[in-house]
Order: structure tokens, then C-alpha cells, then sequence
């Protein structure tokens, strides 16, 4: 009984937080400086994410060729300014991946 008051607790307070903002939201107007600032976060978010996955290996840092997840990345990296096609990014991304981890092995 106490983990479901506990789920129940967690989901109002995280509706109650997110629906003052979205209720709100209508009535307040926020610069376009700010607005043009707020187009970046996705980005940035997405760098603090994947940057400490690529560039860590065993908690130290691993900038090499013997990185497979590093080759993997700059591959994604090329295909993805060379055809802006999420899909081939994220495929070739992969296979380079793997085939790196792959010859690694070997």
C-alpha cells in the first residue's frame, strides 16, 4: 500500500509542477532573447548526454582509434552534415560501432 500512496504522491507533484507552467504559460511573455537562448537547450542537453558515453571509457578519458564508441560518433558525425538524414546517421553510426568493437576483438 505505501509504494502506491508513494507513485500517487510522485505523479501529482510532477503534474502539479508541470501544469502551473503549461497554465501559465499563455499569460506570460518572455523576451526574444531568451526565446532565441531557449533554442539551444535541446542541443546542449543532448551533448551533456552523449558526450561523457563517447568520450569515457572505464571512467577515464579515451580519445583514440582504440574508442570504438569515439570511431562510431565521428562517423555519425560526417554522415549526418554530409545528407542531414537522421535514419543513415544513426545507421552507419551503428555499424561503424559495432564493426570497429568488432575488429577490436579480434
Amino acid at each position: 500500500m505505501n509504494e502506491k500512496l508513494l507513485i500517487l504522491g510522485m505523479m501529482l507533484a510532477t503534474f502539479s509542477v508541470r501544469y502551473v507552467m503549461f497554465g501559465a504559460s499563455s499569460r506570460i511573455k518572455l523576451s526574444p532573447a531568451l526565446l532565441n537562448a531557449l533554442r539551444y537547450v535541446p542541443p546542449v542537453v543532448l551533448s551533456a548526454i552523449v558526450a561523457p558515453e563517447v568520450l569515457l571509457s572505464d571512467g577515464a578519458l579515451s580519445v583514440g582509434l582504440m574508442n570504438a564508441r569515439l570511431v562510431g560518433a565521428i562517423a555519425a558525425i560526417i554522415i549526418s552534415y554530409t545528407t542531414r538524414n537522421l535514419l543513415l546517421t544513426i545507421v552507419v553510426g551503428m555499424v561503424v560501432f559495432f564493426a570497429w568493437q568488432g575488429l577490436m576483438i579480434l
